[in-house]
């Protein structure tokens, strides 16, 4: 069955078609994971490439991410039976004293359909409970966010947290969100800063020691 369809309903952002197109490669006997690997996941990176260029924007990162994630629950059961592995788990939250996660959310979305599993716990999330789930989850990866440049010290101080709660040297912190920077993630000590979804995507992948999708 070709699943160009499915990719280019994904790019377009229409869920609906998208979901409808899993459903029926699932029906004709497609395995989960080649619709994940042929159409799901090369269709969310041209959607990252477009964003990149300029050529889409935020809403249609949405509409696209949504359509991804739920042609994803649509396998779910599939891809579970087949015991399929995901890129890494990745622990996300926006820092304690922010309430903001809209941002935080299009990261989570964009992961997923990068192939990553994405534990997501919200908003105002205190540095212990980051610490807590990535030790629960096994995690290699914790992202945090922050919108409020007032927040910044919590950010430290949750980077801090997690380099000092026994999870060893493998975990490794990215950051970001309006007010912060390079140079801050580099102060703080995390791993690596990106300044928006689709680069949050990529680079997750090489903090995990994964190749860029090609």
């Amino acid at each position: 069955m070709d699943l160009s369809l499915i990719r280019q309903n994904l790019i377009k952002g229409d869920a609906k078609a998208t979901t409808d197109g899993t459903r029926e490669a699932l029906a004709r006997n497609v395995p989960a994971e080649t619709i994940l690997r042929d159409a799901l996941i090369p269709g969310m990176e041209e959607v990252g490439d477009l964003f990149a260029r300029g050529e889409y924007f935020v809403p249609e990162l949405l509409f696209s991410a949504r359509a991804m994630s739920a042609a994803v629950d649509a396998m779910r059961p599939q891809l579970v039976k087949g015991g399929y592995e995901p890129a890494g788990k990745v622990v996300m939250g926006t820092v304690k004293g922010d309430l903001h996660d809209i941002g935080k959310r299009l990261v989570s979305m964009m992961l997923e359909g990068s192939g990553f599993e994405v534990v997501d716990l919200g908003a105002d999330v205190a540095p212990e409970r980051f610490v807590e789930a990535a030790r629960e989850s096994g995690a290699k990866l914790v992202g945090l966010s922050t919108l409020l440049t007032t927040m910044l010290p919590a950010m430290a101080a949750t980077v801090r947290a997690i380099r000092q709660g026994g999870l060893g040297e493998k975990v490794r912190v990215m950051v970001g969100g309006a007010p912060v920077t390079e140079s801050f993630a580099q102060q703080i000590g995390a791993d690596g800063y990106a300044d928006d979804a689709s680069s949050a995507a990529a680079l997750a992948r090489r903090l995990v020691g994964l190749p860029a999708r090609q």
